[in-house]
């Protein structure tokens, strides 16, 4: 009589469990890496809409009065709220713009940028 050998139940239960953790390991850095794409959606578009905000201003050779302002623009599909507070500078001729954005309703800035801009010779 020839005997058999095998893996017995205690054996294959082991390497489930083991292959069980592995799995639920490897789905939970899947869930995690796609969060954080969504967050870096998130922080790039709102670094473009303080660009843009910024670049708008200097274009237009604006002089803002000292003060804060608040709009909400939508950059690709995602809705975003922004906040400018301009200041004066020791330098008559220039104004700093600190540009914050965040999601609408929140209090969590995606982004913030700060420049500055300088006031248009007249001749």
């Amino acid at each position: 009589m020839k005997r058999v050998r095998g893996f017995t139940l205690v054996e294959v239960l082991v390497a489930l469990a083991i292959l069980a953790v592995a799995l639920a390991a490897g789905s939970r850095a899947s869930a995690m890496m796609a969060d954080s794409s969504s967050e870096l959606r998130a922080r790039l578009l709102a670094s473009w809409v303080a660009q843009n905000r910024l670049a708008e201003l200097q274009a237009r050779r604006a002089w803002p009065a000292s003060g804060t302002r608040e709009g909400e623009v939508e950059q690709a599909g995602m809705p975003l709220a922004w906040r400018e507070t301009v200041s004066t500078t020791p330098n008559a001729a220039f104004r700093r713009i600190e540009i914050s954005v965040g999601r609408p309703g929140e209090t969590h800035r995606l982004a913030q940028l700060t420049g500055y801009l300088a006031r248009a010779e007249t001749r």
